[in-house]
């Protein structure tokens, strides 16, 4: 007797609430767009990075910026984190520390180096 007001209850609630929808499901855009979609915030977090560099008492605008770079990674681990956290959403989870560790840092120090040089202009 239950059974049948229990189906139609929950014929009702799937109708009125739609799909579930998944988390770890990527946007269905293309490459470019979702490079578009996480710029902002790879550009958010190098400038954060290169501020650091610039402000810490040890930059010389000859010297290596290897050291500089990477104590000033815990002053912007939240863009850092929002950067990685939206290219999981856009590409995948996981991808986004994969992203993170090898293009991100590969090309960090050079990335810093034009935003210090643009910035003196």
């Amino acid at each position: 007797m239950l059974a049948a007001p229990f189906a139609g209850l929950s014929l009702v609630l799937t109708v009125a609430v739609g799909p579930v929808p998944n988390p770890d499901a990527v946007p269905d855009i293309s490459l470019r767009q979702k490079t578009a979609a996480i710029q902002p915030l790879i550009r958010s977090a190098t400038e954060c990075i290169a501020r650091r560099v610039v402000s810490d008492p040890r930059y010389d605008a000859k010297g290596d910026l290897s050291e500089l770079i990477v104590d000033s990674v815990p002053s912007c681990v939240d863009a850092l984190r929002a950067m990685i956290d939206a290219h999981d959403r856009y590409f995948g989870g996981g991808t986004g520390e994969t992203f993170f560790s090898g293009p991100y840092l590969d090309i960090l120090p050079t990335a810093v180096s034009r935003w210090i040089s643009k910035a003196k202009e």
